[in-house]
């Protein structure tokens, strides 16, 4: 209830069957984490369904090769509602086109024989990612994003693939208002603080929104706030190092780091701000992005993912800012680049919380947001999950 703001009815019949004991076969290698990690996941299953062996089993972590346990060895139907594929085409890409990320370090980049072989191993598991997953009987998506990932390796997936947005209670964020009081300057992030999430883009983009409108902007008092939960260590040494890059950059007075805090204190930094920043690529759905829309911030996404294919797909123009008609739907923003970003916190800060163009953004977002609602995917859920195989 703290964490997630979610309560659960007593008439709910829910069972929880702990397995810590094996809990380590999840513990993340440092070399083949694709495969290794899957083979680990296959074990837990194992241990899982020798506890138990329902008659529907149900994924909703992503792990496809759970599924040759559950289906082949222990005989159940499989359900499954994919967030995000563990292997994408855009991966392939990336590694083919030797260009450096948090997965594919400047070391591999640099060398053609380690970038060759390592793409032989992506192509090898994408298959082996494929064929696991086609044992499906059921497929949900989050997303238009994530569904066009898997139908190009779930080939032979039953039943088709369904999108069935994520709930998001933007219920109770509506009961913010837009304008009373008005918001701060303040900048909101929200999200876990894993590399994928390219906090490091919101910092280098902050630096120079302060750098190049800091004569236009002076006596605002803009701060960026980064809220998230870390799961290990290796997160809090990874805030360790935003926090050095934030000195760095001359900005450690006007960043914040806010970790592990329950759900109403997110909510009170909602009501606040009047700026939400996303920097993820390829974010399989973004519900952090709807949940910053439905509190009323204007929102700046990355152009790309879920944000673009479902959730702001009326963004603001930053090449015609001023042009009000043709901004008049837009419903957030979207950006790739750090210049971009720094444009996007001008615009929209310069303008006000209270000016005309920005609470029509808000209003339009917060309007967006409720095609993600709980009654939403609630609706959705059931609708597709009874009229599959599963219950047959």
């Amino acid at each position: 209830r703290d964490r997630f703001s979610m309560d659960i009815p007593p008439s709910l019949s829910i069972n929880f069957v702990h397995l810590h004991e094996v809990k380590y076969l999840l513990e993340k290698p440092k070399r083949f984490t694709m495969i290794l990690e899957s083979l680990g996941t296959m074990q837990f299953a194992w241990n899982a369904l020798h506890t138990i062996t329902p008659h529907v089993f149900i994924d909703t972590t992503g792990c496809a090769f759970t599924f040759i346990v559950a289906k082949i060895l222990a005989g159940c139907k499989i359900g499954t509602y994919v967030h995000y594929p563990t292997i994408s085409t855009d991966m392939l890409s990336l590694v083919w086109e030797r260009r450096p990320t948090y997965n594919n370090t400047s070391e591999i980049t640099a060398n053609p024989i380690i970038t060759y072989v390592k793409l032989i191993y992506y192509y090898i598991f994408a298959i082996c990612y494929g064929l696991a997953g086609s044992l499906a009987d059921l497929t949900m998506v989050n997303s238009n994003w994530t569904k066009g990932h898997i139908q190009s390796l779930w080939k032979l997936a039953r039943g088709g693939i369904h999108v069935v947005f994520p709930p998001v209670n933007t219920k109770i964020l509506e009961d913010i208002s837009l304008s009373d009081p008005p918001r701060e300057n303040l900048i909101l992030s929200i999200g876990q603080f894993r590399p994928e999430k390219d906090h490091i883009l919101q910092l280098k983009s902050f630096a120079l929104f302060l750098q190049k409108y800091d004569g236009e902007m002076k006596n605002s008092n803009v701060n960026l706030i980064l809220i998230g939960s870390c799961r290990g260590n290796d997160d809090y040494e990874r805030v360790d190092q935003l926090k050095g890059l934030a000195k760095e950059l001359g900005i450690q007075d006007h960043v914040a780091f806010v970790l592990n805090q329950p759900y109403s204190v997110l909510h009170d930094y909602l009501g606040k701000a009047s700026l939400g920043i996303h920097t993820m690529w390829n974010e399989h759905f973004g519900i952090g992005v709807v949940e910053m829309m439905a509190a009323g911030l204007v929102t700046v996404a990355h152009d790309s993912g879920g944000p673009k294919s479902d959730i702001i797909t009326n963004p603001w123009d930053l090449k015609a800012p001023h042009k009000s008609s043709s901004n008049s739907n837009a419903t957030g923003l979207l950006a790739s680049q750090k210049e971009e970003y720094a444009t996007a916190m001008y615009e929209v800060l310069k303008k006000g919380p209270l000016s005309e163009d920005m609470l029509k953004v808000r209003e339009n977002g917060r309007k967006a947001s409720k095609r993600f609602s709980d009654e939403v995917f609630m609706d959705s859920f059931k609708e597709v999950f009874l009229s599959s195989s599963l219950l047959k």
